[in-house]
């Protein structure tokens, strides 16, 4: 197992290697002045000083060196400095990133709540009305972006309802005078996470439903299923030890792939819903040329993706004991 886990992590590395050289083409190649990001709206100086600011962004070196410069300062921790935060890219990431974590943390754990019960009971009552209903569920939700349910949301559920707050993450009010106790700001934010949470949930619930539900079907069609209920075994037990259980493989592969969601954040969503967390950040970066903290982002992206991948394979001998990877 550790010569597989070593293998994979060395195999890794390439593939960062290339993710970060496209990334960088790709910020090359879009439109606007760094410079200008850099001095801010309605400032105007001459040519000279906008070489000189040229020279200490180091904007005049060919486009490869500038690219070894950024991957040798990234492999020391160095990430640059935001032009639009005027703070190192880490620190911005750091303040950021665990909004994102609370908010997709809420929304995993109540998806998968509700959706491996569904997906359960859907495989054991299948093409029943229960079913059915999941079914047209899941095609509604896989079909609608999850910005236009957010904006339904908005527009039929929190402006009649005064109280839900619309967008951010604490009351203004609150951020001005501060709070009175630590429950006081936490049942803040959590007022706050409702509709994005909803939002999250609902997108990830459509999906997941069908994903368990096909995974629990393909179960219990197994000869070993109709083996323990020829036992006489209660139908809770062959479903929920047997099935389930042997069922659980494809499902912590999906699993891995969430986790990576945690720390991600929902860019369209959090802009939406004005969540100030990572993928909002990163969203205005791209607005404001903040090349230094698009680049980090989306690095951070894939390095969360590829790790995710490698917690779902590495999740298998743990689920399955039949599984042995060597």
């Amino acid at each position: 197992m550790l010569r597989y886990l070593l293998k994979r992590i060395l195999y890794l590395i390439p593939v960062l290697i290339i993710i970060s050289i496209v990334l960088f083409a790709i910020l090359e190649m879009m439109p606007g002045n760094p410079v200008n990001a850099y001095l801010g709206v309605g400032v105007d100086v001459t040519p000279e000083q906008q070489a000189v600011i040229r020279s200490r962004l180091g904007l005049d070196d060919p486009v490869y060196i500038r690219y070894l410069k950024w991957l040798g300062r990234t492999l020391t921790g160095d990430f640059g400095t935001s032009l639009k935060y005027r703070r190192s890219v880490s620190d911005v990431i750091s303040t950021f990133i665990w909004n994102s974590f609370y908010l997709n943390l809420l929304s995993m754990i109540l998806a998968f709540a509700i959706a491996i019960p569904v997906g359960i009971r859907s495989a054991v009552k299948k093409y029943g009305l229960f079913d059915n209903f999941w079914t047209v569920f899941s095609l509604t939700g896989v079909s609608m972006p999850s910005f236009f349910f957010a904006l339904v949301l908005i527009f039929f559920v929190a402006v009649p309802i005064k109280w839900m707050p619309l967008n951010g993450m604490r009351t203004t009010l609150f951020l001005a005078k501060g709070y009175d106790s630590t429950i006081q700001e936490v049942l803040d934010v959590l007022k706050h996470m409702i509709l994005p949470a909803t939002v999250l949930t609902m997108s990830s619930l459509a999906g997941l439903t069908r994903y368990v539900g096909n995974s629990v079907i393909e179960v219990i069609n197994q000869d070993y299923i109709r083996t323990a209920r020829s036992k006489g075994l209660k139908e809770k037990v062959v479903i929920y030890k047997h099935a389930f259980r042997n069922a659980l493989l494809p499902i912590v592969t999906l699993l891995g792939l969430y986790i990576p969601a945690l720390f991600g954040g929902a860019i369209l969503l959090e802009t939406v819903f004005i969540w100030p967390g990572i993928g909002n950040v990163l969203y205005t970066s791209i607005l404001d040329r903040d090349y230094s903290m698009v680049m980090a982002a989306n690095v951070f992206y894939a390095v969360l993706m590829l790790a995710g991948n490698l917690l779902a394979d590495l999740s298998y001998a743990l689920v399955d004991p039949r599984v042995r990877t060597r």
